[in-house]
């Protein structure tokens, strides 16, 4: 459905949208549930796009087991981020629309929000990191929003947000800890069961890569619901694996750092508050790749599947096929999270496969 079209549902369907704003409103703690999952589905209904599973017997056989890709990379905006984006504003009530939405992003966020912003006819700033992919800073602009940046060195994006929040009256829209944008990320999980179960798939370990753990908590929720005999594992790059030394210590642990890597998309100091509790329910444990392997399912993904994945969302197809010994399932589905890659970077990923 195309921008214009995905406008006049939300005009038509807006006054319900409100009632259940209101309400969610007067406990805004939101304690996250299957049912807000479903509800994000039906306002997302039309508009984003239900990606396939694709397969590849090349790509099985390197894994030593049947691999399910969720490419993600071919939703809107280039990511799953949309999903988030858009169920969150379509769950705001009119009277806080009309001021706009702020949010704080590497990229993938920021356009998804940026693109469902523009849909809903709401004003949109988005704080973006200086060393974000050119690419993706590009792509916020051109669908509408406004760009601020920010050293994630030396500054925190959080404070900034607040500030601006306040100072503008507009809306945060937070990339993951976000009850609504959790929601939205969990149609992912949804659409994997629906899939699967057509396929005969009953039984899976489910891959995602994870920053935040916004789309990892979702889909756990989606599948705890629809296919209990999945399980979800987050992955993550090496240096910045918060959520899988997070979830082996049973409590936050931070990184160390909080730049330097190929997978910016999914650099983030440690999970979220929201997120880390449903991660610790559903997650029995993390994966963690080398920049070097997630290079090369980058190659793998176009060579084989005629897909374009950036690093962060290459990581969880890295780890089905470079990791197959910490895996105990017969079957992988691997969430393929976003597409949105510099030419520098997709070309070095290339040069991993010379004489291929």
């Amino acid at each position: 459905m195309d921008s214009k079209a995905c406008r006049l549902r939300f005009a038509r369907d807006h006054c319900t949208v409100n009632i259940k704003a209101i309400t969610e409103g007067l406990k805004k703690k939101a304690t996250m549930n299957i049912d807000m999952i479903h509800a994000a589905a039906r306002r997302l209904q039309g508009c984003a796009r239900r990606t396939p599973l694709l397969t590849s017997p090349f790509l099985d056989e390197l894994a030593g087991r049947r691999i399910l890709v969720k490419p993600e990379c071919l939703q809107h905006t280039g990511s799953f981020k949309y999903r988030g984006g858009y169920s969150a504003i379509s769950a705001l009530s009119e009277d806080k629309r009309k001021f706009g939405v702020l949010a704080f992003s590497s990229g993938n966020h920021a356009q998804g929000v940026a693109m469902a912003a523009q849909q809903h006819g709401v004003p949109a700033v988005i704080i973006m990191p200086h060393d974000a992919p050119a690419i993706k800073i590009a792509n916020t602009k051109a669908l509408g929003a406004e760009v601020i940046g920010y050293d994630r060195d030396r500054e925190n994006r959080d404070e900034i947000g607040q500030r601006l929040a306040k100072e503008r009256g507009m809306t945060l829209i937070k990339p993951f800890d976000e009850p609504e944008v959790i929601a939205g990320q969990g149609t992912t999980g949804l659409e994997i069961a629906e899939q699967a179960k057509e396929l005969g798939v009953e039984q899976a370990d489910v891959i995602v890569c994870c920053g935040g753990g916004g789309l990892t908590s979702g889909i756990a929720l989606a599948l705890a619901a629809h296919a209990p005999k999945m399980t979800v594992f987050p992955a993550e790059p090496e240096g910045f694996d918060d959520t899988a030394r997070s979830l082996a210590a049973g409590r936050h642990v931070s990184n160390d750092l909080s730049s330097g890597s190929i997978c910016d998309a999914i650099v983030t100091p440690t999970p979220g508050q929201l997120t880390f509790p449903i991660l610790k329910a559903h997650c029995p444990k993390g994966f963690v790749v080398s920049e070097q392997e997630v290079l090369k399912a980058m190659a793998l993904a176009f060579l084989r599947l005629k897909l374009v994945l950036e690093p962060g969302g290459a990581v969880a197809l890295a780890t089905a096929l470079f990791h197959p010994q910490e895996i105990s399932g017969d079957k992988v589905i691997v969430v393929a999270s976003g597409g949105n890659v510099d030419h520098d970077v997709f070309t070095r990923a290339l040069d991993t496969m010379s004489g291929v």
